[in-house]
């Protein structure tokens, strides 16, 4: 298998959107249904103004595996610290290895990246697993009522105490350069 990630175009801007929230809303409605309201806005997890703004302030991709859009990520990258803000495969994509091998292309197309971080939220038990097992990830850090993070102020980027009330984990994976 071999994965491609293609920067995003202006044309296919409003579809990664779409199949950004799909996604995302694919996972929390396998674990929650209907039952609890975690959404951003009406009928989606992450909001239309969460995902332009990571992409207005980020590297935006489209992950491509046989001529076919299955996925996209978004990536804030500055100097030797990495934020990986958003990655989603498509659904009926899921168990294939495709996130896996989007994270090594990652890594490798920002090799001077020393520490990458991501959040997730604690009911994604398949990101956890993912980032944890897949992706060589640590979990770093518990924000949730009792903990906010510094200053007492959440994460950057985090969602609302309201939207996720048993909180998210914050994610880091230290990359060795040179050997060390």
């Amino acid at each position: 298998m071999e994965i491609q990630l293609r920067p995003l175009t202006p044309e296919d801007r409003e579809q990664f959107i779409r199949d950004n929230q799909d996604a995302f809303n694919y996972g929390a409605l396998e674990e929650f249904g209907r039952r609890d309201d975690h959404f951003e806005e009406p009928d989606q997890i992450v909001s239309r103004e969460t995902i332009e703004r990571c992409m207005d302030n980020g590297e935006a991709y489209r992950i491509w595996l046989d001529g076919k859009k299955v996925g996209g990520l978004i990536l804030k990258v500055d100097g030797t610290c990495g934020e990986l803000e958003i990655l989603f495969v498509a659904p009926q994509m899921h168990g294939k290895g495709i996130g896996q091998e989007a994270w090594h292309a990652v890594e490798k197309l920002h090799p001077e990246v020393e520490v990458w971080e991501t959040l997730t939220p604690y009911f994604e038990t398949r990101n956890i697993h993912f980032y944890v097992n897949r992706c060589g990830f640590h979990i770093v850090e518990y924000f949730n009522r009792y903990h906010h993070g510094p200053d007492g102020c959440p994460p950057e980027e985090a969602v609302t105490d309201e939207q996720f009330p048993d909180g998210m984990f914050r994610f880091e994976k230290r990359i060795a350069q040179n050997g060390k």
